[in-house]
């Protein structure tokens, strides 16, 4: 592996690769362990390289109460608005009963699986089930002593860099490695669900890169793929997406999740995208080479007499392109035909004969 790539479950990520795609389960199961499970599958089928879960409850999130702050104002941008902050994890969090058979499922079908854990006791809990890697979500990226509990466990170590200012994406940065996290991958987010493209503002990415000297990936909460596939065109390494198995199931994540074949759609196309960087090149490709022939040149589309001025009633670019390319047809036009010349003949250097202002002789 290259010392500027990092392996999570077995996969090397880096610019090298094609992009890391993360399938984020989130509550689009349901409150059903049987639809998560099938959400593996789709997530695998679909081309995805992980599955990510949250572990957390809504105790360890927040507390029961129905006043103020504790609730998601109900002014038509949320999807979740007029809700208790209680009632809301509670129906999104994924029981932690269910991690050990989720990820049993994601090793079954060669997924990576792993979790974002929400407080101290997540951590915890996951590492008894040794997960490859954690996430930090954007939510939590200002939750340093999280941040250093997750590095302790000398694991690579995902942050979510949604609603963080340059001096809160430092100040966790620092954390990770000071608390010992040696692989770092951060991601560029828009925490509005469902973000605005317009909102994406993904030439951050390279900047991320450069600045804190990781590798830099996107975590995508826009409609559609359009922006992912943008992201891992200007060198997002990882893309993470909601995935739902139908929107029209509903779910607290449902409106922003794709559904499995937009998630391979994305998968295939972000492929493409890094794949169609390439390097500046002016050259003609090998794989135009064949094309060739279906340039213009020109040729003699009336039958000439030995002798003949070749004129623009007799000589015209057309396809294919067998003959002298068009920027030579003054030369052409003032010569005589060497021979006698059929209608569809290629004009070449062999036909042209003595200049027009010469005697045929």
């Amino acid at each position: 592996m290259a010392r500027d790539e990092i392996e999570i479950g077995g996969r090397a990520i880096g610019a090298r690769h094609a992009p890391f795609a993360i399938a984020e389960m989130s509550g689009n199961h349901n409150g059903s362990l049987e639809r998560a499970l099938r959400l593996v599958d789709a997530a695998a089928d679909a081309g995805a390289h992980a599955l990510k879960i949250q572990t957390y409850t809504a105790d360890t999130m927040t507390l029961d109460l129905h006043r103020g702050e504790f609730m998601v104002a109900d002014d038509g941008t949320s999807p979740w608005g007029g809700r208790t902050l209680y009632s809301l994890y509670q129906e999104a969090h994924t029981p932690w009963e269910w991690h050990a058979a989720i990820f049993e499922r994601c090793r079954a079908r060669g997924l990576v699986g792993f979790s974002a854990p929400f407080d101290p006791t997540a951590v915890d809990f996951l590492e008894t089930l040794d997960v490859p890697c954690y996430k930090i979500a954007s939510f939590e990226n200002v939750d340093l002593p999280l941040i250093r509990r997750v590095a302790a466990t000398r694991k690579p170590m995902i942050i979510s860099t949604g609603l963080a200012n340059l001096r809160e994406i430092a100040e966790a940065v620092e954390a990770a490695r000071g608390g010992g996290c040696k692989e770092l991958i951060l991601l560029k987010c828009t925490s509005a669900y469902p973000a605005d493209p317009r909102h994406s503002n993904l030439a951050t990415i390279p900047y991320l890169r450069s600045m804190f000297r990781c590798e830099v990936g996107i975590s995508d909460h826009t409609p559609g793929i359009g922006a992912a596939v943008a992201a891992a065109a200007i060198g997002a390494v990882v893309i993470e997406k909601h995935l739902t198995l139908s929107r029209a199931d509903g779910g607290v994540d449902s409106t922003f999740s794709l559904e499995p074949h937009e998630f391979a759609q994305l998968v295939t196309e972000s492929v493409r995208a890094v794949e169609s960087i390439g390097a500046v090149e002016f050259d003609r490709s090998e794989a135009e080479t064949a094309s060739l022939q279906f340039r213009r040149s020109l040729y003699v589309v009336r039958d000439v007499a030995q002798g003949e001025p070749f004129s623009a009633e007799n000589v015209r670019a057309i396809r294919p392109g067998r003959g002298l390319p068009p920027k030579f047809v003054d030369v052409v036009l003032g010569r005589r035909a060497a021979r006698a010349v059929e209608k569809g003949t290629p004009v070449t250097w062999e036909l042209l004969g003595s200049p027009v202002s010469a005697s045929p002789g």
